[in-house]
C-alpha cells in the first residue's frame, strides 16, 4: 500500500535512532527535514556518515533544541514532528542536571508551543523506559507508576507530562513513545551493549563494567524505527502513551555471554566502581508489555526473544566490525 507522502521534522536526527528513522522516512518518500545541533565543526553527526541518497537530499535545519525561535523556524510547514533531541547519557546528568532540564523539558516545551502555534502539527514525543524506574510488576505496562530514580529520567518524566498536558489542554493531537533500552549500529559507547562490545571487539578479555545484575528489555533499532514511522504515517495514538519494547528481560551478565558467542570471545567482567550508579538510583528491572503497540500500531518487534537479541546483537558487531567504525570509539575510556 501507497502511504502518502507527508512533510516530518525529526529533532535529533544527527543521533543514534534519529539518523536511522531520518533514513527510513526518506526512503519511503517522505519530504525530511532533520533538526541537527548546531555547532562549528558543521557536523551533521551520523547522517555525515549516511549513503549518498540520503546525505545528497535531506533537509538539515541545524540549531539548538533549547531556542525557542529556531524550532519554530524550523518546525515551519511541517505535518509531522517527530521529537528525539534529548540529552540521554544517565551517569552526566549527575553532573549536570541543570542542562538536562534545559534540553529535555524546555526543549520539549518549545517544541509543543510552536505546534499549537502553527496549527495542527502532529506531534510524537520520545519518551524512555527510565520513567518506570525499578519495575513493581512485570511485564510493564502504560499504567505502571513513574519514579525519576535519576535526574536524567526525572527530566523526562517532566517532558513526558507536559507534552500530555498540551493535549489536554489545547487538544493539541501529541503522542507519547516510549522506546525501551534501543541497541545497534551507531549507538554511543554510553549504553552497555556497545561499551561491552567495543571492548570485546578491541582486545580486550576483561570487561570493565558497571552492575550486571539489573534486567533490560533490549529493542533493536530497527524495531524501534518501524514504530515511529507507524505512529508518524498513521497519526495513531494521539494523547496515548506507547511502549516500545520486545517483552523479552535479559540481565546486563547474560548479554555479556550472548556477546561473547557472536564475537567468538572469552570475556570476563571485572566491576570498575566509577560506571556504577548511586545505590537507590539503580534501575533493576525493565521489561516491556508491548500489547498497546500492537494493538494501536499493528506493531510487533522483529527480534523479539533471546534468538532475536542475538540476531540483533550479531548485525551490530558485524557493523562495529565495518572498515572505520570501531575507531571511532574511545574503548579504553569510561564514556560518561
Amino acid at each position: 500500500m501507497t502511504v502518502p507522502s507527508k512533510r516530518i521534522l525529526v529533532t535529533g536526527a544527527d543521533g543514534f535512532i534519529g539518523s536511522h528513522l531520518t533514513e527510513a522516512l526518506m526512503r519511503r518518500g517522505h519530504d525530511v527535514r532533520a533538526f541537527v545541533y548546531y555547532n562549528s565543526f558543521n557536523s551533521w553527526g551520523w547522517l555525515d556518515h549516511a549513503d549518498d541518497d540520503v546525505r545528497g537530499s535531506v533537509d538539515v535545519f541545524a540549531g539548538d533544541i533549547r531556542d525557542a525561535h529556531g524550532v519554530r523556524e524550523a518546525m515551519r510547514g511541517r505535518d509531522v514532528v517527530l521529537h528525539l533531541a534529548a540529552l540521554i547519557a544517565i551517569p552526566y546528568s549527575y553532573h549536570s542536571p541543570a542542562t538536562y532540564v534545559e534540553t529535555n523539558i524546555q526543549g520539549t516545551l518549545n517544541v509543543l508551543q510552536a505546534a499549537v502555534d502553527q496549527g495542527s502539527t502532529h506531534v510524537v514525543h520520545t519518551s524512555t523506559s527510565e520513567v518506570y524506574g525499578t519495575a513493581r510488576s512485570v511485564p510493564i505496562t502504560e499504567d505502571h507508576p513513574l519514579q525519576g530514580q535519576s535526574p536524567y529520567s526525572a527530566t523526562k518524566i517532566a517532558a513526558d507530562q507536559m507534552a500530555l498536558a498540551f493535549h489536554r489542554s489545547f487538544e493539541a493531537p501529541v503522542a507519547v513513545i516510549r522506546p525501551f533500552n534501543t541497541y545497534g549500529p551507531r549507538q554511543s559507547a554510553r549504553a552497555v551493549l556497545p561499551t561491552i562490545i567495543t571492548q570485546a571487539l578491541s582486545g580486550q578479555t576483561r570487561l570493565r563494567l558497571g552492575a550486571v545484575h539489573p534486567t533490560r528489555d533490549f529493542s533493536f533499532v530497527a524495531d524501534t524505527v518501524r514504530a515511529f514511522v507507524k505512529m508518524a504515517e498513521s497519526g495513531s495514538g494521539v494523547g496515548e502513551v506507547v511502549n516500545i519494547g520486545s517483552n523479552f528481560e535479559i540481565s546486563i551478565g547474560d548479554a555479556v555471554k550472548a556477546i561473547a558467542e557472536v564475537t567468538g570471545t572469552s570475556l570476563d567482567i571485572e566491576t570498575d566502581d566509577q560506571r556504577l550508579r548511586p545505590e537507590q538510583s539503580e534501575v533493576e528491572r525493565l521489561w516491556a508489555d508491548n500489547t498497546k503497540a500492537r494493538d494501536i500500531l499493528g506493531w510487533e518487534p522483529e527480534y523479539g526473544g533471546l534468538a532475536g537479541f542475538k540476531r540483533g546483537i550479531a548485525e551490530t558487531v558485524e557493523w562495529f566490525r565495518a572498515s572505520g567504525h570501531l575507531t571511532r570509539y574511545k574503548a579504553d575510556r569510561y564514556n560518561v
